[in-house]
């Protein structure tokens, strides 16, 4: 009985789509076994991201089979390596950018190719916000957005997972940076993390204050985390062939085509699920550089043990203003 209890982990389990409350914190799930290029990771901590709450409620394009584990950021010590692994050994601190068995766990699986050496640097919490955040600021800012030195970029909800690592990546390449928050404390968080201007978009008029500093030229670059909500004002705040790179949407909107032609402006959607795997090990590149020149820094936001994962998930959606990233420990 013993041996067989240690093989055991707890894990959260989706049996159906729907509200918060189909995640099921089970406590009798097999620890999954590394098989050839992967490795079992013993979980710290897992980042919690939107995208997980559409997922678990069926409305995203990508279903996972029934019944599933979410999560794909994770960062803690590797318990074990499949087959022909050479990078990684038992003990090795680690974080991942996805997981095969599901984050929400004990343990989790995970593709030798989408797993990190975690730097010293950072604590676990910290490694549980990597990998979406900046994977995705980066791939919205340079390899979508074609962000260069010099440009400005506004960032909205930029006290976020993803808002803080693209204030941080826009900073450390020369870019002007601008970012919204919805609290004073937010605002604090984007000015602290490289942003040269914060503003409050729960201001009726943060808007004109926004045209205001950018005078008559406009941002370059929109780094959009609620579309569904902005892309008609954002089309308003371009420069002469700015572009809104859509990272984030929760919803249908109206604008008008009209507002593109007049500064020959782009509207980009971005998703990291297409990046080729050339185009993530450029992601991890500039990430790992990142750590490793001292400005890549988490913002850590709500902490929630697993028990409490259907919190988490009401919380995400409905917060009152993001502050870091979420994570579960």
């Amino acid at each position: 009985a013993m041996a067989a209890a240690r093989n055991m982990m707890r894990a959260v389990r989706v049996f159906e789509f729907g509200g918060p409350e189909v995640l099921k914190l089970q406590t009798d799930v097999s620890i999954p076994v590394p098989k050839e290029n992967q490795v079992l990771v013993k979980v710290r901590a897992c980042g919690v991201n939107p995208v997980e709450t559409y997922i678990r409620s069926g409305s995203y394009a990508r279903k996972p089979a029934l019944p599933y584990t979410p999560g794909s950021d994770v960062a803690g010590v590797i318990e074990s390596v499949g087959e022909h692994v050479t990078a990684f050994k038992k003990g090795d601190r680690v974080f991942t950018i996805g997981t095969l068995s599901g984050g929400y766990a004990d343990y989790t699986v995970a593709a030798v190719n989408s797993v990190f050496p975690l730097s010293d640097k950072l604590d676990f919490k910290q490694g549980a916000a990597i990998g979406i955040p900046y994977f995705t600021a980066y791939r919205a800012l340079f390899q979508k957005g074609h962000a260069k030195a010099g440009e400005s970029v506004l960032i909205h909800g930029a006290s976020g997972g993803v808002g803080i690592a693209a204030c941080q990546l826009a900073r450390a390449r020369g870019l002007k940076v601008l970012g919204t928050a919805g609290t004073a404390e937010g605002m604090d968080t984007v000015l602290r993390s490289g942003a040269h201007q914060a503003f409050n978009h729960r201001e009726a008029n943060y808007v004109e204050k926004i045209k205001e500093y950018t005078g008559t030229k406009g941002v370059d670059i929109i780094i959009e985390m609620l579309s569904n909500v902005n892309l008609a004002t954002d089309l308003h705040l371009l420069a002469y062939g700015g572009r809104v790179m859509v990272v984030g949407c929760r919803g249908s909107i109206e604008i008008n085509p009209r507002d593109t032609m007049s500064k020959e402006s782009s509207i980009i959607g971005v998703s990291l699920f297409l990046a080729t795997e050339e185009e993530r090990n450029e992601c991890a590149a500039a990430v790992l550089d990142g750590i490793e020149a001292g400005w890549l820094k988490p913002g850590i936001g709500s902490e929630y043990p697993l028990e409490n994962v259907v919190k988490a998930h009401e919380d995400i959606i409905h917060g009152s203003g993001a502050r870091g990233k979420m994570v579960l420990l």
